[in-house]
C-alpha cells in the first residue's frame, strides 16, 4: 500500500484569525491510516484550535482539510455538527468532559448510537416489534463498550457520580459507540494521577486495536505521548515546529527551547 493509498486526513496549509490575531499559521500535516499522532506544544500553541478545525467546531480561514471516509469518499472539512462528521467517521473527545451529568452511563452512550437507528417515530410509539429488536442492539452494544472499559458495574449510575478517571473513559467509550475510524482525543489524561494514565495508555492501544482506529491526542503528560505515540507534531505559537519520532522530538532543539525546560524534562 502506497503513502497515498493510505492517507486518511490531508490537512493543507490551514490557518485561522481571530480578530486580527493569526491562532494557526500554515499548518499542514498527513495522516495516515492506523496511525496514533500526538500533537504538543507548549500552552497557548494553538493544538485545541488545530482540534477545533478538525472537527468541525471552526473553518479555517486559508487552507483545506480533506477526509477521506471509511467508503473512500474524500470529504472537504469545514464548520460542521458533530452528527455530521460522525457519519462520515470522526469523533472527539474535549479537554474539558462534556458528559450528560444527570443521565445514567448507559444513557450516555445510548445517545451516540442514535445516529444508527433503524426505527422511525411510529416504531417507537407503537413500540413495534422491530423497535425492540434496535432497542435490544443498542442495550447489547452498550454492554460491549462498558465491558471493554471494565465500567460495566456502572451501568445504571449517574454520570456526575463517577470519580473523575471513571468519567474520562466514558467520554471516550461515548466517542466510540458512534463506531469512528478517526478518534481525536483532547488531553485524555488531564487530571489522572500516574495509576490512571498508565491504565489509560493500555486502554488506548487496546482500542486503537480492536477498533482499528488512527487517533490524533493532544496530551502535556509526556510519559503517555512518548510511551504510545508512533509520530508527534510539536507546535509552538500557532506554528509547526517540528515533526517526527518520539526520540527525533526528544532531541529536537526547537522543541527544547519552546518548553523552556518544563515539559521539556520529560522529553
Amino acid at each position: 500500500m502506497s503513502k497515498d493509498d493510505d492517507l486518511l486526513m490531508k490537512i493543507n496549509n490551514i490557518s485561522i484569525v481571530f480578530g486580527g490575531l493569526c491562532a494557526v499559521s500554515g499548518f499542514s500535516c498527513d495522516i495516515h491510516k492506523g496511525e496514533l499522532l500526538g500533537l504538543i506544544g507548549p500552552n497557548g500553541a494553538g493544538k485545541t484550535t488545530v482540534f477545533n478545525m478538525l472537527s468541525g467546531i471552526y473553518k479555517p480561514t486559508d487552507g483545506q482539510i480533506t477526509f477521506n471516509d471509511r467508503n473512500g469518499t474524500l470529504h472537504i472539512l469545514g464548520k460542521a455538527s458533530p452528527a455530521a462528521l460522525n457519519k462520515i467517521g470522526i469523533a472527539r473527545t474535549f479537554q474539558n468532559i462534556r458528559l450528560f451529568n444527570n443521565l445514567t452511563v448507559a444513557d450516555n452512550i445510548r445517545i451516540a448510537l442514535h445516529s444508527d437507528r433503524k426505527v422511525n417515530p411510529l416504531d417507537v410509539l407503537f413500540r413495534t416489534p422491530k423497535f425492540r429488536r434496535d432497542e435490544e442492539i443498542m442495550t447489547n452494544k452498550v454492554h460491549e463498550l462498558l465491558t471493554l472499559f471494565k465500567m460495566d458495574d456502572c451501568y445504571g449510575e449517574l454520570a456526575k457520580n463517577l470519580p473523575y478517571g471513571k468519567q474520562r473513559k466514558l467520554e471516550i467509550a461515548r466517542a466510540l459507540a458512534a463506531n469512528p475510524t478517526f478518534l481525536l482525543l483532547d488531553e485524555p489524561a488531564a487530571g489522572m494521577n500516574p495509576q490512571e494514565t498508565d491504565e489509560l495508555m493500555k486502554l488506548i492501544a487496546l482500542i486503537r486495536k480492536q477498533f482499528n482506529l488512527t487517533i490524533l491526542l493532544i496530551e502535556h503528560d509526556m510519559h503517555l505521548v512518548m510511551g504510545i505515540c508512533e509520530r508527534i507534531v510539536v507546535l509552538d505559537y500557532g506554528r509547526k515546529i517540528a515533526e517526527g519520532t518520539p526520540e527525533q522530538i526528544q532531541k529536537n532543539p526547537e522543541v527544547i527551547k519552546a518548553y523552556l525546560g518544563g515539559e521539556a524534562a520529560g522529553l
